[in-house]
């Protein structure tokens, strides 16, 4: 991130634009939405900017711009035809330490103006550095269309209140809390339906009440959301699993949730990480299970993210019956399991009329040097094994599954970082699969896949 977004307070702050133009009335019409004074320096204007100048809104000097005109602004935009008046402002104020922005020409811009959607208070900024304009418009109108104009009465609710919220709550998590739950109730739909009488009234209600309570009645219950964050691409996630994500004051996560899932977490979210690797434990499950404990009975909301689905080999189940004992509450939020993204981004359907008719689960993770599964039952026709945790155990899953009938030229694949941009598959036999991963050098996350549907990957693949 080359650009870091700030909102700049320009209350009681000089702001100096060189140039009243056409392209310098744009940014003039941004500025007059800020508290900001405008002084223009022009030796001619537009009619937009006299205008402005007429009705007292800006300063406007009809002159040549001058060194000394840069002196203790907060921002300078430039916005002239005359490259070498650009550049030399630029220089001025870049040695002053004054930011400047050089309208249309990024290089000599200390500082870029974003796309805005204005609902003040709330204002959301956009940015693409400049690389992408069409792309940032797309985005903005997506935005103007998605977010409602009565959100900014709600915002100014907000603002009005934030006070006594403060001082009802002395905790930042309940503080949180609370205005969530504002928000997802008749307070906010009375700001939605135009009934902003109501809506002060219901908070006020809510407000009394909670200030009306003793310790005891307003402690915060914690809960715990074991979310599945899929196999890897962040656009597999549920909209219920984002939404809980958005909410969670600590997140417990795994080594298989992907830096992009992460990314999409609350920002001020506490994240540990309890990630598991081949002989490599940051935390014992028991301790994962007490650390889950700890925080929801000291009243935080508890994401505990898992790659995957959390119900297969998750070991959810194991976090949840020691959530009952200690009578949390919780919820599961399924995931798409690794099986199914591998499948689907590497074009081999874990079931086919011509091909499989059932698919297995199984871990192939290993137990003092050896899988103990129930072979016998895994190699059937017209069935597609799928297995979990098993590149180091792949030769004793090919060995095992060839001495118990499986035909030795059965295909099979190995999917690295499945649905993730750097997904890899490698395709073989039972007989050869081992030698090719050695050569690819595969590496955890690999799910492997088993049967005759592998034998489509070539045709069916897209990803």
């Amino acid at each position: 991130m080359r650009y870091f977004p700030i909102f700049v307070d320009t209350q009681d702050q000089d702001c100096l634009v060189v140039g009243a133009g056409e392209v310098a009335a744009r940014k003039i019409e941004l500025l007059l939405k800020t508290e900001a004074r405008i002084h223009v320096i022009a030796p001619d204007a537009c009619n937009t900017v006299l205008q402005y100048a007429q009705q007292g809104r800006i300063q406007f000097e009809q002159r040549r711009f001058q060194d000394k005109d840069v002196s203790t602004q907060t921002l300078i935009f430039v916005a002239t035809d005359n490259n070498h008046l650009n550049a030399h402002i630029h220089q001025i104020a870049r040695d002053k330490g004054i930011m400047v922005n050089v309208v249309d020409n990024t290089p000599l811009c200390r500082f870029i103006t974003p796309a805005i959607v204005d609902r003040s208070p709330i204002v959301v900024a956009l940015s693409s550095g400049g690389s992408a304009p069409v792309l940032l418009r797309y985005i903005r109108q997506k935005l103007e269309t998605v977010l409602p104009h009565s959100i900014s009465k709600l915002g100014t609710l907000f603002q009005r209140f934030r006070d006594r919220v403060k001082a009802a709550f002395s905790d930042v998590d309940a503080r949180r809390a609370f205005w969530e739950e504002v928000m997802e109730g008749d307070v906010a739909e009375h700001i939605y339906n135009n009934q902003e009488t109501k809506a002060e009234t219901a908070l006020i209600q809510r407000l009394t009440q909670v200030e009306s309570q003793t310790a005891e009645e307003g402690a915060k219950k914690g809960a715990v959301y074991l979310i599945g964050a899929g196999p890897g691409d962040p656009e597999l996630l549920t909209f219920k699993a984002l939404r809980l994500m958005q909410k969670a004051d600590v997140v417990v996560y795994d080594r298989l949730v992907s830096k992009d899932i992460l990314e999409m977490v609350r920002r001020d979210a506490e994240k540990v990480y309890v990630g598991k690797a081949k002989s490599n434990h940051t935390l014992p499950q028991g301790e994962i299970n007490q650390l889950l404990v700890e925080r929801a009975l000291a009243g935080q909301r508890v994401v505990r993210l898992k790659g995957g689905d959390p119900f297969i080999f998750g070991r959810g189940g194991e976090e949840i019956e020691t959530l009952f004992q200690y009578n949390i509450d919780f919820q599961v939020v399924p995931g798409i399991t690794a099986a199914t993204g591998a499948a689907s981004y590497s074009g081999i359907p874990l079931t086919h009329r011509d091909h499989a008719q059932s698919v297995v689960f199984a871990t192939g993770h290993l137990k003092e040097d050896t899988i103990d599964l129930d072979w016998p039952a895994l190699v059937q026709k017209g069935q597609t094994l799928v297995f979990y945790m098993g590149l180091t155990g792949l030769p004793i899953i090919c060995k095992q599954l060839v001495q118990h009938g499986m035909p030795k030229d059965m295909p099979i694949a190995l999917v690295q970082s499945a649905t993730c941009e750097q997904q890899r598959v490698v395709t073989g036999t039972l007989t050869d699969i081992v030698a090719k991963a050695e050569q690819e050098a595969l590496k955890p996350p690999t799910l492997i896949i088993v049967g005759s549907v592998v034998s489509l990957h070539d045709k069916l693949k897209w990803f």
